[in-house]
């Protein structure tokens, strides 16, 4: 329903998408691209409540902080475990997102992706977060429709396309055909999952305690979903669990290709088993189309080699494609009339304004 004065307001807002991710949360203001990428931690003193820090310097306190200071991740799966700190969490990215205006400003619309397994309660959880943050409207859109949008497929035409989204709580499958997902499935296994992985490797196979955050370095530079061309080794920190002195032991991307078969595998029998389901035309179209990664998880070293051969068709990485989601929710800012279909699909019960 058309509504005049939202749409006066919306003439001088500075509207907003937000990939709320597990990992990092990205900031796209309508018409400018992203402006925000932080990793989604807020520090907090467990007497006082006060926040601390948020983002890149919250993050860099993890594991170094004194004991009345915690520093915290408040989603978890991709969904709301901590209401009040991504509330003010949220708070602090739209004002930095407002920061560079000169004058002030009505509230932003915003649109944030969601992954497209949470509940109804999830999806209520995340809308209310964002109005109590400071928005005037705000929409929801399913995390692996905002990704396709942002890869710029043809979500829209009469030709099937498909999405794989590998953030850090969770995995989103998805194919595509006239504006719509005419298969969708979400597994609660991705990023997160392959730090522990990692964490649980060290543990067993070398008696050695490491961190989160080595975890996700050692991820990042030698890990792997498929035999690289020249095998890495890598120097795995932490404290020996049977003398609890520091202690460090040389890795290879075989061992820890190895440590990530199960979250890698479980991805895999995710996107398999979306074919499954997809009608025989989407498939000739998928042959012709193939299959688009995106997400941080999809930088993974031989992710889409991996899924190429284990579903026989051609498998890509987006451009950009930590950035899709976000970039994907300020494209429907950008046109918000032609992309209402997209966000109905995610307003189930109804909200989606305040």
């Amino acid at each position: 329903m058309f509504n005049p004065l939202s749409a006066l307001l919306g003439l001088f807002s500075l509207d907003i998408g937000i990939d709320l991710g597990t990992a990092n949360t990205l900031v796209a203001i309508r018409n400018r691209g992203i402006v925000i990428n932080e990793p989604s931690w807020v520090a907090i003193n467990k007497r006082t409540k006060q926040v601390l820090a948020i983002g890149s310097e919250a993050k860099e306190m993890v594991g170094r902080t004194p004991a009345d200071i915690v520093a915290i991740r408040p989603l978890r799966d991709g969904v709301i475990s901590e209401f009040d700190v991504t509330e003010r969490m949220l708070d602090y990215f739209i004002k930095k997102a407002h920061a560079s205006l000169l004058l002030p400003v009505p509230k932003p619309r915003v649109v944030v992706g969601i992954p497209s397994g949470v509940t109804e309660v999830e999806r209520r959880a995340v809308y209310d977060a964002t109005i109590s943050a400071g928005a005037r409207e705000a929409y929801l859109i399913e995390e692996p429709m905002a990704a396709a949008l942002g890869a710029n497929l043809p979500v829209t035409e009469a030709i099937g396309s498909m999405m794989v989204d590998v953030g850090g709580g969770t995995t989103e499958v998805a194919v595509f055909a006239l504006g719509g997902m005419v298969v969708r499935r979400s597994v609660r296994v991705a990023g997160d999952e392959m730090d522990e992985d990692i964490m649980n490797y060290a543990r067993q196979k070398y008696s050695l305690l490491i961190g989160e955050r080595m975890a996700e370095r050692i991820k990042m530079t030698i890990g792997s979903a498929y035999p690289l061309p020249e095998e890495k080794t890598m120097a795995m920190r932490g404290r020996n669990l049977i003398t609890g002195l520091p202690d460090s032991v040389e890795v290879s991307s075989i061992e820890i290709r190895e440590a990530l078969s199960n979250s890698v595998n479980a991805i895999v029998e995710e996107v398999r088993s979306a074919l499954d389901e997809t009608p025989p035309e989407l498939i000739a179209d998928l042959m012709e189309q193939g299959i688009t990664l995106a997400g941080g998880g999809a930088l993974l070293q031989g992710l889409a080699e991996r899924l190429s051969e284990e579903t026989r068709m051609h498998v890509y990485v987006a451009e950009d494609a930590m950035t899709c989601v976000a970039r994907g929710a300020g494209k429907v800012l950008e046109d918000f009339d032609a992309y209402r279909r997209v966000l109905a699909l995610t307003q189930r019960d109804g909200y989606g304004r305040r």
